[in-house]
C-alpha cells in the first residue's frame, strides 16, 4: 500500500524523533543506521524539508532535524507528500464511477473496500510521529531494523 520511498521517509522521521535534544543528524549517519542508500534517502529528506516536515542545515555541523514537534507530524502528512492521496481517492480496480459518491454504479469491491480505506485514512490522520517514537521506546525496539 505504501511505497518503499514513503516507508523510508517515515522511518527516517521516526529516527529523528528518537534523537535526543532535537540535534541535527547527517544524511550519512541516518542512511547507515537505517540501511537505506544515502543518495535515495537524501532525495526523500530534501522533499520532506521542502515541505517543512524537516529542517535541513548545510555545512560540517549540518544535517536534518524535525521541522516541527513530533506530535504535530502525522503519518498522513508524510504520505501526502511522498505518495499522494491516490490510495484514498481512487478505485481499487480503476473504475471512474467509484470516485463519484452519488454514482449508482460502483465497482464490485467498493462496498467492502471503502470502509477499510476510510479506517486506514483515519488511522494515518490521527497517528503522530511522537506516538510511534514513544511506542518504539516503550517496546525497547529500534527504527533501525
Amino acid at each position: 500500500m505504501l511505497s518503499n520511498t514513503c516507508k523510508y521517509g517515515i522511518r527516517a522521521i521516526i529516527y529523528l524523533a528518537l534523537e535526543e535534544n532535537d540535534k541535527k543528524v547527517g544524511i550519512k549517519q541516518i542512511a547507515e543506521d537505517l540501511d537505506i542508500p544515502s543518495p535515495f534517502l537524501s532525495k526523500i529528506l530534501q522533499l520532506l524539508a521542502k515541505n517543512k516536515v524537516l529542517n535541513s542545515t548545510k555545512g560540517p555541523h549540518g544535517g536534518f532535524g524535525l521541522g516541527r514537534p513530533a506530535d504535530e507530524i502525522k503519518l498522513m502528512d508524510i504520505i501526502k507528500i511522498i505518495d499522494g492521496m491516490d490510495y484514498f481517492e481512487t478505485c481499487l480496480i480503476g473504475m471512474k464511477s467509484c470516485t463519484d459518491p452519488n454514482s449508482p454504479i460502483q465497482c464490485p469491491i467498493h462496498k467492502d473496500y471503502n470502509p477499510i480505506r476510510e479506517q486506514t485514512r483515519e488511522l494515518f490522520e490521527k497517528t503522530s510521529i511522537a506516538k510511534l517514537a514513544e511506542d518504539i521506546k516503550l517496546s525497547g525496539g529500534e527504527v533501525r531494523i
